[in-house]
């Protein structure tokens, strides 16, 4: 399994989950088996958001497609605060 883990600011919380809620990108079509939204307990601006997929190049996809279409258009991410850090991740055991 591999995992695109994805890091940021937002300015509001609620906002954000509506345009996450809004799935620009297709989530499930784009092969995310599973997720995860976390926020640190003493930062309510900041968010962390765990994408499962089972191939890698899916998570591979999936981080193009945010960074064209999602991450650069303030309609689609109007919370956003700063630029998101990412990775993907292989489970190891």
């Amino acid at each position: 399994m591999y995992t695109l883990q994805i890091e940021h600011g937002i300015t509001d919380f609620g906002l954000w989950k509506q345009a996450f809620d809004r799935d620009p990108v297709d989530r499930a079509a784009s092969g995310v088996v599973g997720h995860r939204i976390s926020r640190p307990v003493n930062d309510s601006h900041y968010i962390v958001v765990e994408l499962d997929f089972n191939e890698l190049n899916q998570a591979q996809q999936l981080l193009a497609n945010l960074q064209a279409r999602v991450w650069n258009s303030s309609a689609a991410s109007p919370a956003l605060h700063g630029a998101p850090q990412t990775r993907i991740l292989e489970t190891a055991g």
